[in-house]
């Protein structure tokens, strides 16, 4: 079982027990349930890597940038506005926004959980499963285009706009344009 807390160290920083295990636990059933042994060998995004010929880019790496650019457009705006951000379900929200990946793809091969639900439906059930509250699972749902959920709350936009900016940076290693992608 790979130790979830390893991979993520951001982990410690959420001050809810409760919340911080409900990741934890989250990341671990996930790895459990597809047999990963080793979650820093997982892919970033099988589709985006093949079509793009991108190879070398992890789950693991994403998600932390995901993070810290959440992190990052929290205290700009806190500073900035006075707006006021829940860093523990900022943190929590932001760990799991793609945790479902380990269920979509086996390896670089998509599964039926990927054909057929798609990212990030299958998200929504893994969070619920490991007792997140709803917020965490709307984060799952609103930060992708590839739903029609739009982010209800700060903390969700943030993790939305981050996750954007943390893929543009993957596809700009072989891409002059964004467009392109």
């Amino acid at each position: 079982m790979p130790d979830v807390l390893a991979a993520f160290p951001e982990l410690a920083d959420i001050d809810e027990p409760d919340l911080r295990d409900g990741v934890r636990d989250c990341w671990a059933t996930a790895c459990a349930d597809n047999a990963v042994d080793d979650l820093e060998a997982v892919p970033w995004f099988p589709p985006a890597q093949r079509g793009h010929g991108i190879e070398d880019e992890y789950l693991v790496g994403h998600v932390r940038d995901v993070v810290a650019g959440a992190r990052a457009l929290a205290e700009s705006l806190e500073a900035s506005r006075g707006a006021e951000i829940d860093h523990d379900l900022l943190l929590a929200a932001a760990l799991v926004h793609d945790v479902s990946k380990l269920y979509e793809f086996d390896g670089m091969e998509e599964t039926a959980v990927g054909d057929l639900l798609g990212h990030p439906h299958y998200g929504v059930h893994c969070v619920a499963a490991a007792g997140l509250p709803v917020e965490c699972a709307h984060v799952v749902l609103s930060h992708t285009s590839r739903t029609t959920v739009e982010p209800a709350f700060l903390e969700a936009e943030l993790v939305k706009r981050a996750d954007e900016a943390a893929a543009a940076a993957i596809r700009l290693t072989v891409l002059d344009d964004l467009r392109d992608a």
